[in-house]
């Protein structure tokens, strides 16, 4: 009597089971074929070496012992890095202060402010590369302009000493509006109890926003401090495109990423190409797990 129930509750189950997996299955498929396949491939290329004869051969892990060897490459490494520790803070600090004074209430017209900062995140970053590029020039853009103007000789944006400075610029310009939306959508949940509490017990408009405010956003900070590594990480739009007009300040291995970019397209050499983007891959994967780590712990 008892058997006939129980088998019917396991076909539900086994039933119950593939049709979880007919949801998920799309996803999975896709996820493989765009993600996990290529990664895959990837470090399949980086343990070979094309050889002038014979083609490709077996070589191991030589190629990732050249690369932790290499100059040019721990050079362009040292440069996002740099990069990461000056923008990073600078706009994230940016964003965070707009976001506080949009949610104040006390910035007039805060909508068509909010807006006007978040509009540059839609200029696409080769548009905005090429803008701030023309208004870099000395002889042709802003600069130049303001040379023949004032009779000075401002410093050349694009020089070896300044094009880092000047691509930091053109980060930030893009993304400050990016975070601050993140930040604004933060603070626009944090219970309004805890105000009128602290309107109450006195407290004054720079403890709620120290006291309350950011650490009511941490999880916000944190998850836009990730983001924000990754895309240092990950510098190539604004080197690549800026190369042109000034190629004696970006070279090909200007940034990780650009140098595999070379190695791959101008240099034929897939393989080390391959092996110089698994590294970086692993390099930002560790530091963002870092500050996500740090991140948490502070926030419990």
């Amino acid at each position: 009597m008892t058997a006939v129930p129980r088998t019917a509750a396991r076909r539900r189950t086994r039933r119950g089971r593939w049709a979880g997996w007919g949801f998920v299955g799309p996803f999975m498929a896709v996820f493989a074929l765009v993600f996990l396949a290529p990664i895959a491939y990837s470090i399949y290329l980086s343990l070979f070496r094309k050889q002038l004869v014979g083609g490709n051969s077996f070589v191991g892990l030589e190629n990732y012992q050249r690369a932790f060897t290499d100059p040019q490459f721990w050079s362009a490494v040292g440069r996002v890095g740099a990069f990461l520790v000056v923008q990073v803070p600078i706009m994230l600090g940016l964003a965070l202060l707009v976001a506080l004074a949009i949610d104040s209430g006390r910035l007039y017209g805060k909508s068509f402010f909010r807006i006007s900062i978040f509009l540059p995140y839609a200029v696409p970053a080769v548009v905005a590369a090429l803008m701030w590029g023309f208004m870099y020039g000395t002889r042709f853009g802003l600069v130049g302009n303001l040379n023949d103007l004032l009779g000075v000789q401002l410093p050349n944006p694009l020089s070896p000493d300044l094009v880092l400075a000047s691509i930091g610029n053109i980060v930030t310009w893009s993304f400050v509006g990016y975070n601050m939306l993140i930040f604004y959508s933060a603070l626009r949940v944090v219970p309004a109890s805890l105000y009128e509490a602290a309107e109450l017990d006195g407290a004054s408009q720079w403890q709620v926003v120290r006291s309350i405010k950011i650490p009511a956003i941490r999880g916000a900070l944190v998850i836009a401090t990730i983001f924000s590594i990754i895309g240092s990480f990950q510098l190539f739009n604004e080197p690549s495109i800026l190369q042109s007009l000034a190629p004696n300040a970006i070279t090909t291995s200007f940034t990780p990423n650009l140098y595999a970019y070379s190695l791959s397209f101008s240099g034929q050499q897939y393989n080390y190409s391959a092996t110089v983007a698994i590294i970086m891959g692993v390099l930002t994967m560790i530091v963002a797990y870092v500050v996500q780590l740090r991140g948490m712990r502070k926030e419990a």
